[in-house]
């Protein structure tokens, strides 16, 4: 079991740079479930993360405003990490909504977050749509120029949406 009580190897290993594999599909429809743990907000979405080590360990999971009412769900798992852990030089992080690029409520964004930390690869459901956040949008366009592999699997845009759509009304 990982610290975030998860089974270490639920779904299997992430695929290899741009690959998708059936665990990586997998661990975003987890991501994609976790999201609607997220705490109701009338101005920021629902988003469910998970980092998982190059060998299918779980490392960490969260979703927005899980400890604190600004926290992003990627900054939730990140905290969760331990630093000097090298298998997070080789994780995937697997989020609902893509990292932000920017930020109102937090000096650095996700992506910059997430670059820090040295993840290798995020795969997520869809890009955020712009209102009620447009803080919120384009971390793929930073996480790539920074070396990050970015996929997109849009089959998982609507779970990605589903705990989101009173915003969007």
């Amino acid at each position: 079991m990982t610290s975030s009580g998860a089974s270490s190897h639920a779904f299997g290993a992430p695929g290899p740079g741009g690959a998708v594999t059936t665990a990586d599909r997998a661990w975003l429809a987890l991501a994609c479930r976790l999201a609607r743990a997220s705490p109701r907000s009338a101005t920021a979405y629902s988003v469910g993360a998970v980092i998982v080590a190059a060998d299918g360990t779980e490392l960490a999971r969260g979703y927005a405003r899980e400890l604190d009412p600004y926290d992003h769900a990627e900054e939730g798992a990140l905290g969760k990490l331990d630093a000097d852990d090298p298998q997070v030089a080789t994780a995937t992080l697997y989020v609902s909504l893509e990292p932000c690029s920017h930020r109102t409520s937090r000096p650095r964004s996700c992506a910059r977050l997430l670059t820090a930390a040295g993840i290798a690869r995020v795969v997520t459901a869809r890009r955020t749509p712009a209102p009620p956040a447009p803080d919120r949008a384009d971390g793929a366009g930073p996480l790539a120029a920074a070396g990050v592999t970015v996929l997109e699997l849009s089959e998982y845009g609507p779970a990605a949406m589903a705990p989101n759509l009173h915003l969007l009304g």
